[in-house]
């Protein structure tokens, strides 16, 4: 052999064995993703070192409810909204399998922000209905990213609920703590108003505008709250990982009562400390931390408030554990104070009518009324506040007689009253509802908490308009 030879066959020799060693380790161990449904997240990544993960995740075009009485044909991944949360680890690598489902009208992709390529691989995995495409990518960037279907018109499928979270872990993880919940906020645009009943359809001319009917949590109003509110024990430390599918608005996101003690500002590597509000952009995403030290209900909102209170951006933190008066002490003294009088004040407001046929729709529609209007000043449980607003769970005032609530909510109240042998003197203003509504709520209360039952018509509550 001439020397020439050798040479080539040295180098060429050199690079197979260079090309086998990073085939071994291009040789990753395999494993499939842990999905999960909102508000979960997967358990924390404890290995040290790449692997190759399997993603499977489904489009699917399904009717679901967005409030009490209204469905909406949602577009999602992994049949909820948002999608189902993924967690991997930066270096690894992605084999991504995007499944439509067979009775899919629209062919649907994945854009996930997470990823570097054309697209966010959008491009790779256009699947038709029935059909499964498969691409993959490394996870380079660690953060907290959005993604979203990016199949044209690209906003009528964001606004139908197809986005969610992928989180890339660096290296070393991410600090521990006690709870971790999965939030996104959407916008959605309705043919019908806010809260007007049965199937609507997307309205894309609202869409355009930017004229959203529902701002909500997790694809619904009060999907995070009551029954399926979040819940953590005082001295906890919880860590909420937030998004905003959009497609329009940019959510102010605020838990009341707490201060986020760490936010990694847009899920990426800069972290604040000590914040109120921190604001999350349509198609980003950020981490939020904080210890919880007294016990309660915390509300969750879109400090856009009329969003919280009138369009469904409202969710629940429940805090359970042993008062702590040195951080907390509530309320420790209380003084009648009324500068501007007695007048009734109007809250002018139009609500749609939700129709109900039956009185145990009547008690759902009219919870969701309460939720809106009366929650607030009379508490989830009825309670009311102490020496500020009556209770109206077990209440001798509206028990005796319904037809009191109707008025104090027809035309305010004001004045001294008495309830379960407690006086109360303050001003509530008229809520300015439909007749329906008013009989739903009233209807609701009588049906709650301990309360002798009945039904209130939307005839009985027309009567006292004069």
């Amino acid at each position: 052999m001439k020397r020439s030879q050798i040479t080539v066959t040295f180098w060429l020799l050199l690079l197979a064995g260079i090309s086998s060693v990073y085939a071994q380790d291009k040789n990753l161990v395999t494993e499939p993703a842990i999905l999960t449904a909102p508000p979960m997240v997967p358990p924390p990544i404890t290995r040290d070192y790449s692997a190759k993960v399997v993603i499977n995740l489904e489009t699917r075009e399904q009717v679901g409810s967005i409030a009490d009485g209204v469905d909406y044909v949602f577009w999602s991944f992994g049949e909820t909204v948002p999608g189902s949360f993924i967690r991997v680890r930066k270096g690894d690598e992605i084999e991504f399998h995007l499944s439509n489902h067979p009775n899919s009208k629209m062919p649907h992709n994945i854009d996930l922000h997470a990823v570097t390529g054309p697209g966010g691989g959008a491009v790779s995995s256009f699947t038709a209905p029935g059909h499964t495409s498969t691409f993959s990518f490394t996870a380079l960037n660690p953060g907290l990213y959005i993604y979203h279907c990016a199949t044209a018109p690209v906003g009528m499928h964001i606004a139908n609920g197809m986005y969610g979270l992928i989180l890339v872990e660096p290296e070393g993880g991410l600090p521990k703590v006690d709870r971790e919940y999965y939030v996104v906020q959407g916008d959605f645009y309705t043919k019908g108003e806010y809260g007007e009943a049965g199937l609507q359809p997307f309205d894309m001319e609202k869409a355009i505008d930017e004229d959203a009917d529902y701002v909500v949590f997790n694809g619904s109003v009060g999907s995070t709250t009551n029954e399926n509110s979040l819940t953590a024990n005082v001295g906890e430390t919880v860590r909420l990982y937030v998004g905003n599918g959009g497609p329009n608005l940019v959510s102010s996101f605020h838990v009341i009562g707490e201060i986020f003690d760490t936010v990694y500002v847009e899920g990426g590597d800069l972290k604040n400390h000590n914040v109120q509000t921190t604001l999350i952009p349509a198609g980003g995403a950020a981490i939020v931390e904080f210890k919880v030290d007294v016990p309660g209900t915390f509300i969750i909102v879109d400090h856009s408030i009329f969003r919280a209170f009138n369009k469904g951006a409202l969710a629940m933190l429940n805090v359970e554990g042993p008062e702590e008066p040195a951080i907390y002490s509530g309320k420790q003294a209380d003084n009648v104070y009324l500068p501007e009088g007695s007048a009734i004040q109007t809250l002018d407001e139009d609500y749609i009518v939700a129709k109900a046929n039956t009185k145990e729709e009547q008690i759902r529609f009219g919870q969701r009324v309460y939720e809106a209007n009366c929650l607030a000043c009379h508490q989830s449980n009825g309670q009311g506040i102490p020496s500020a607003f009556p209770p109206l769970a077990k209440s001798d005032y509206l028990n005796a007689n319904p037809i009191l609530g109707v008025d104090a909510i027809m035309k305010g109240l004001s004045g001294p009253i008495k309830v379960n042998g407690t006086n109360y003197d303050g001003v509530m203003p008229a809520m300015r509802l439909s007749d329906q509504d008013i009989a739903n709520v009233i209807t609701f209360v009588l049906n709650s908490w301990d309360n002798n039952g009945g039904q209130m018509s939307a005839a009985e509550v027309a009567s006292r308009r004069h």
